[in-house]
């Protein structure tokens, strides 16, 4: 049976000061009325029932994830002791499914990016199940058409199509976050898809990929796999997974095993991975602002400004600016550094402001 999994344990610092470690990204209404990991929960039903959804968080984080989704049991809720990547997160899901159910399909996905049409995602995933019907040893991913040459996001290049079984290709190739120039020879070439991140896979097959390649994360894995469901879990939890390896699964087993398709995804995808994905969501005025929450601007153009609902932000002669204002911080930035805000959120640590982050 297919089993949703959703990572949610990232921090999301690119959206303070509305990103908290306490609330990060995923709990953030970006679009519509429904919180990023809601909107990931509702695009699965009702192919997947709530009893077959895990999320993998950690302590931090696992109160206000029960609270914006009640319907999944309290037991699926896996709490991480560590940030430890993602082949040790999957590899944490994939034994708590195994106790379940020993035929169980993991369907992989982020907590944080927008995804439609929900029905076409669907779909997809029905197609990649399929795929592991036929071969259970096969590991699907998902690739979008690159829109533009991103050099934020890794590469997938793909390989020969998959024989007499419909849409599908082999993987030819991964490939790192590129340069500007190397990005766009991938869009210019077509054969590459930026990774999503959304996988689909048995349980048992991707625990015995991580067994052939990164078998010190299997071990401490196979340590714990006969704890779950008893009094030893929490103990043995915290014994063991400090000791993993924190290293992502493509670099732990996608891009070193063997029998991976490439599903190109027919759904529309955004990772929401700055400020500026406002823009791709949101219409823009016509002076070119995206403005979400109450304005009141003269001579303001190329803003992206999200604001309380109660709360009036006044802009005068201004462009080209991120603007973010909260009940306790207020964020003003140029658009044209995005990564700027990394250093600003050190330089607050480094000053005493951890209040605030």
């Amino acid at each position: 049976m297919k089993h949703a999994v959703i990572m949610a344990g990232g921090s999301g610092t690119r959206f303070w000061p509305q990103s908290r470690k306490e609330m990060p990204k995923q709990f953030l209404t970006v679009t519509g009325d429904r919180s990023l990991i809601q909107s990931t929960f509702d695009r699965c039903q009702p192919d997947i029932p709530a009893k077959r959804f895990w999320v993998v968080t950690n302590a931090v984080q696992a109160e206000a994830t029960r609270l914006q989704l009640p319907e999944i049991p309290d037991s699926h809720i896996l709490e991480e002791p560590c940030g430890r990547n993602t082949a040790p997160c999957i590899g944490l899901a994939a034994i708590q499914l195994l106790a379940e159910d020993p035929d169980a399909v993991m369907v992989v996905m982020p907590a944080d990016h927008v995804i439609s049409p929900s029905a076409e995602f669907r779909k997809a995933i029905g197609h990649a199940t399929r795929l592991i019907e036929q071969d259970p040893s096969r590991l699907v991913l998902f690739g979008v058409r690159p829109s533009y040459p991103a050099t934020g996001f890794g590469y997938i290049e793909q390989g020969e199509p998959l024989e007499g079984e419909g849409p599908g290709t082999h993987v030819a190739s991964f490939r790192e976050k590129p340069d500007a120039e190397t990005a766009q020879q991938y869009v210019d070439s077509g054969r590459f898809f930026w990774n999503c991140g959304i996988f689909v896979w048995r349980a048992d097959t991707i625990l015995n990929c991580l067994k052939e390649h990164e078998p010190e994360i299997h071990a401490c894995l196979q340590t714990l796999a006969p704890q779950v469901g008893t009094d030893q879990w929490p103990q043995t939890l915290a014994d063991e997974f400090p000791q993993m390896k924190s290293i992502s699964i493509d670099h732990s087993v996608l891009e070193r095993a063997e029998n991976i398709c490439l599903l190109e995804a027919p759904f529309g995808w955004d990772d929401v991975g700055s400020w500026h994905a406002l823009e791709r969501l949101h219409p823009q005025d016509v002076h070119g602002n995206t403005i979400v929450g109450r304005h009141a601007g003269v001579d303001t153009t190329g803003c992206i400004i999200r604001g309380e609902p109660n709360h009036l932000i006044a802009s005068l002669g201004v462009k080209d600016l991120i603007i973010v204002q909260t009940k306790d911080a207020t964020y003003v930035a140029s658009r044209h550094d995005e990564d700027g805000i990394r250093r600003l959120i050190e330089q607050l640590r480094e000053s005493g402001h951890d209040q605030f982050l």
